[in-house]
């Protein structure tokens, strides 16, 4: 009798028939894995997208400053568009364009405390509108926070270089032009109800 059961062979216990379930348990665990990382990833190349587009503001913003320092300070305007539009080297001791020049020190912080606001944000970052605004943000704010720190008349009352002229308008910077540019965008990225996590909401 035990060599025939031998012979013929035994029936499949529950065990070997449920066999397979283990890898469709393991392959939807992948799934759920791969899932998980997608937003992750997503949230990594808008954090390189916010850095990249701050560290060019913020080079372009530094580098027409030390020219505009070494070229134009001290040496008459440029003309740049007739009456409309003229490089002038201003040291500006205020905010962007030229408001409350009394309050160095709080500009300061103020710029300063942009910027750790941003890169806390950053951590929840999925939308690529509010990447390249909290970008231009976080370039302007460093590139008037870094005459802030090292221009005279000293630390944290440093004064700010602008040289952007237009007629009838206040002299300002790129770093200032950022700035603007990127609040412009934020506040049309908020009436739109775009988050900077991506989720889209109608009020």
């Amino acid at each position: 009798m035990a060599e025939a059961e031998r012979i013929i062979g035994t029936p499949d216990t529950p065990d070997e028939v449920g066999g397979p379930e283990p890898e469709e348990t393991s392959d939807a665990a992948a799934s759920d894995t791969a899932a998980d990382e997608q937003p992750a990833g997503r949230g990594k190349r808008r954090i390189a997208v916010l850095f990249t587009v701050a560290l060019v503001a913020y080079a372009l913003d530094l580098s027409t400053k030390m020219l505009v320092v070494a070229k134009l300070e001290h040496h008459e305007p440029i003309q740049v568009i007739g009456d409309l539009l003229r490089f002038e080297a201003i040291r500006n001791a205020g905010a962007a364009f030229g408001i409350g020049e009394a309050f160095t020190v709080i500009f300061t912080a103020i710029a300063a405390s942009v910027i750790v606001v941003i890169a806390r944000l950053a951590r929840k970052l999925y939308s690529l509108p509010w990447a390249i605004a909290l970008g231009l943000l976080l370039g302007g704010a460093l590139g008037n926070l870094t005459d802030r720190i090292f221009r005279s008349p000293g630390v944290f009352k440093g004064a700010v270089v602008d040289f952007i002229a237009p007629a009838n308008f206040a002299v300002f910077n790129l770093a200032d032009s950022a700035i603007v540019c990127g609040g412009i965008l934020i506040v049309i990225l908020s009436f739109r109800g775009l988050d900077p996590d991506g989720t889209v909401h109608k009020d």
